[in-house]
């Protein structure tokens, strides 16, 4: 059953935070492992744009996930009727964040359109980072949309909630051990 009333600016809010930084994580996780980041950073030209793998900024990336999951969800609560009221608003939110904040960035982000025009970095090292961008959005909007739509699916609350606080955790684990 779909939510009869409209959701809030915080429960939108929350919810995007929530979902934006277990996503990217995760799909930040894949990624590390099956493309080889490690490596890939050293031995390309990104090793003069990206931290190496082993940096405790890269470490702690996760930490700040949800202060970009917050300025998501403004936009998103400001779109909540087409995003949560339509029937593929999935898609919708989708389609806005791999055409505007993927592909049409403003500046030369490495995959993006001024990527390609005006940075140095080779056509192939822009478009295998692609991959993780379109498959982390592409969670990201599944995801939030069916839990912001199924508000009384407390299954998924509790999932989110465990997996948004082990994303918090081993990262915070990890700096303290170094």
């Amino acid at each position: 059953m779909m939510r009869t009333s409209p959701p809030t600016a915080r429960e939108v809010i929350a919810k995007t935070a929530i979902t934006h930084t277990t996503t990217y994580f995760l799909v930040g996780l894949l990624a590390f492992s099956l493309l080889d980041y490690g490596a890939w950073y050293v031995e390309s030209n990104l090793n003069l744009l990206m931290r190496p793998t082993s940096d405790s900024w890269v470490m702690a990336g996760p930490l700040f996930q949800p202060i970009r999951g917050v300025f998501f969800g403004i936009v998103f609560f400001l779109l909540r009727d087409t995003l949560f009221r339509e029937r593929r608003g999935w898609l919708v939110l989708w389609s806005v964040l791999v055409v505007l904040g993927i592909v049409n960035t403003f500046g030369p982000a490495p995959g993006s359109i001024e990527g390609l025009v005006y940075t140095t970095l080779p056509i192939g090292v822009q478009m295998k980072g692609l991959l993780e961008t379109i498959l982390q959005s592409l969670l990201l909007s599944l995801v939030l949309v069916y839990w912001v739509r199924r508000p009384e699916k407390r299954w998924v609350s509790w999932v989110m909630a465990v997996a948004f606080a082990l994303v918090m955790i081993l990262p915070t684990l990890g700096l303290l051990t170094r």
